[in-house]
């Protein structure tokens, strides 16, 4: 099977799972201009039962990036699953979950991304605000077996990347102190002389792999107008969402630069 049919696969079946009864579910599928000029399209859609948010959408090189913002309990995860280059020895395709802190005003309510209607479904979005690059090192892994006490969405979203999970120190600590166990996670400990995968020629030792990635277009501000009554008095009212580009850079060891083929210098 073509590996970019058997992620289109894997992503129809995370897709698939049936909502708790009583959940609001609902969905938009945005087109987006991307940084070359061509046209993407992203899926978003809302659970109002989990609190939570996702988009999925393709990167240039055929990556499927699905990104979920698990508002109850503060957690961000971006999933990524890589084209594997098997002519050089990788399987169909690699799995890759980053897991972040999920902090106040990042996206908009689920309840309100549940609402959400397009005038015009083919009209290309373009964000309204860029937050910039963010740039994380990911010195812990996380523990898959254990993982779903942190969020319910990792056992889901990371079946696929159960050696590929990683989280921040200081985003763990935020964590423990809202009583996640700490046996969840495990710190990577790196000696300063191990080379960025970039730059190392050894294919087969340690090194620091890079990973970046943009969600081009996502609501992240509820906009609310004023009016007034026949009395004067001023009240406010929801009409509209601000949209927002993040770009996010991710460092992270692997064992071998063989699993971090995408950081070559050109």
């Amino acid at each position: 099977m073509p590996a970019e049919l058997l992620l289109l696969l894997l992503a129809a079946v995370w897709l698939a799972g049936a909502p708790p009864a009583g959940a609001l579910v609902a969905g938009l599928r945005v087109r987006v201009r991307l940084p070359d000029g061509q046209i993407g399209e992203e899926t978003l859609e809302a659970d109002t039962d989990t609190d939570s948010i996702s988009i999925e959408f393709k990167k240039s090189d055929g990556s499927l990036i699905t990104f979920i913002a698990d508002l109850r309990k503060d957690v961000k995860i971006i999933r990524s699953l890589i084209l594997g280059e098997m002519e050089r020895g990788q399987t169909q395709f690699q799995g890759l979950c980053f897991i972040t802190r999920l902090h106040k005003n990042e996206i908009i309510p689920s309840d309100s991304m549940a609402k959400l209607r397009q005038k015009n479904p083919r009209a290309v979005r373009v964000a309204e605000e860029q937050r910039g690059l963010e740039h994380l090192y990911m010195d812990v892994a996380v523990n898959y077996s254990r993982a779903s006490q942190l969020s319910i969405h990792v056992h889901n979203v990371c079946a696929e990347a159960t050696d590929g999970i990683y989280a921040r120190e200081s985003d763990v600590k935020h964590w423990m102190n809202s009583g996640v166990d700490a046996s969840i996670f495990e710190a990577i400990h790196v000696s300063e002389d191990v080379p960025r995968c970039r730059t190392s020629r050894e294919w087969w030792k340690g090194c620091i792999c890079r990973y970046s990635l943009c969600v081009e277009w996502y609501p992240c501000f509820l906009k609310y107008c004023r009016t007034k009554d026949a009395a004067g008095k001023t009240s406010t009212y929801k009409c509209g969402i601000k949209s927002c580009q993040k770009c996010s850079q991710f460092d992270f060891y692997v064992p071998q630069k063989q699993l971090c083929l995408w950081d070559e210098d050109t």
